[in-house]
């Protein structure tokens, strides 16, 4: 098949977290298994572009990824030539597949296909839930939401979910839907432990402590695990993730208050060799979400053989449990400083559920099974689409 994906930020733009991975991770899969597999974006990282050829294929492990400017409305991600590209060449795909909601390049994609008659499926990729909205933004996404994303959203052929919880969450709009489909993200190998790191995490990895891995962020529940450090004795928190909000001083102030701050480690955001071995040396990942519709650190811990602590907002949840790769933990601090605390106490235990992780993810979440997955998704639309024109 010849798929267009269309996505507002692609790598190298790992500051906006696990979907610029989970993206990338299922187009190589994709392209491995066959697919002739091509990428519009755009170069907005942030508040600086990319380092990258604009308007121009570039192969980037067998995916043909296509980034275009962005010059005005850049948190829209609005993009002229972008438009241009879609309206010259959607015709030529047989599916296309959007990865996000609320921002332009979706809107766009989305007519592009209407129009060229061209079957699409849209990937809300957790923006989709009811408490974000109405914390961030709410009037402005309600009307986004009421004008355009619920039109996209109820014409496309197909609505791609990574957990049952984002499922749940989306259904509570009440839309009129598409098949929904879960297909689960994937994961790439643990690093290689020859690698060499720096020396601020070198300094860390010598003794044990507990790993939060993400974006600084109010939905990440770190209001909740820092104070959940005061039922946990000796073992200090290393919060790995870039800040874009400018959160940590009011969590560096929390930890104050609560008396931990001397346990708490704020080493911003690491990649590569750094975050493997961060991973692979931590003794207990916690991902603490208020809402979280995967949580793909979920599976690169227990790539790595670490145990997880989560709280039942987080979509991998699921995954944990079934894996026996962990605990879930209500997010109130008392339950998930005593939860935490009970892993730190049975050694044998938290390295059993290690061993459960890494051969769960090896056995069901390599890219290249979840990209077979998709492929099966992709063509349940296609040949629904197929019957629907000879009928």
């Amino acid at each position: 098949m010849r798929i267009l994906h269309v996505v507002p930020s692609y790598i190298p733009a790992y500051r906006y977290g696990g979907p610029i991975r989970s993206v990338h991770g299922l187009c190589r899969g994709l392209a491995l298994r066959g697919h002739d597999v091509h990428v519009f974006t755009t170069n907005v990282d942030r508040d600086r572009d990319s380092d990258v050829p604009v308007n121009t294929a570039v192969n980037i492990e067998g995916v043909t990824v296509w980034y275009f400017p962005s010059k005005h409305l850049r948190r829209l991600y609005r993009s002229p030539q972008m438009k241009k590209a879609l309206a010259a060449s959607t015709r030529n795909f047989d599916l296309m597949h959007m990865h996000s909601i609320f921002l332009w390049p979706t809107f766009a994609a989305a007519r592009a296909a209407e129009k060229a008659g061209v079957p699409y499926i849209i990937s809300a990729r957790g923006m989709l839930v009811k408490e974000l909205i109405r914390r961030k933004n709410r009037l402005v996404k309600t009307a986004w939401l009421s004008l355009i994303e619920r039109h996209n959203l109820e014409h496309a052929d197909a609505i791609h979910v990574t957990s049952p919880t984002e499922a749940e969450d989306i259904s509570r709009f009440g839309f009129k839907l598409p098949p929904v489909y879960t297909v689960p993200n994937g994961v790439c190998p643990a690093g290689d432990e020859a690698a060499p790191v720096s020396g601020r995490i070198r300094d860390i990895i010598g003794r044990p402590y507990l790993l939060f891995l993400g974006r600084v962020n109010w939905k990440k529940g770190l209001d909740r695990l820092i104070p959940a450090m005061s039922y946990i004795r000796d073992v200090p928190l290393i919060i790995a993730g870039n800040d874009e909000e400018n959160y940590q001083p009011v969590l560096e102030g929390l930890a104050a208050r609560k008396g931990v701050a001397g346990r708490v480690l704020f080493v911003g955001q690491v990649e590569g060799s750094d975050k493997a071995a961060l991973l692979r040396n931590a003794s207990v990942l916690v991902l603490p979400s208020y809402s979280e519709n995967f949580g793909i650190v979920v599976l690169e811990a227990m790539s790595a053989g670490l145990p997880v602590v989560v709280t039942p907002e987080v979509g991998a949840a699921g995954i944990v449990k079934e894996a026996g790769a962990g605990i879930i933990v209500n997010g109130e601090p008392a339950e998930l400083g005593k939860g935490i605390r009970s892993l730190l106490a049975d050694p044998e235990l938290a390295g059993q559920m290690g061993i459960n992780g890494k051969r769960t993810v090896a056995e069901k979440f390599s890219w290249e099974t979840i990209a077979a997955q998709m492929e099966a998704v992709y063509r349940k639309i296609t040949d629904r689409r197929k019957r629907a024109v000879y009928a």
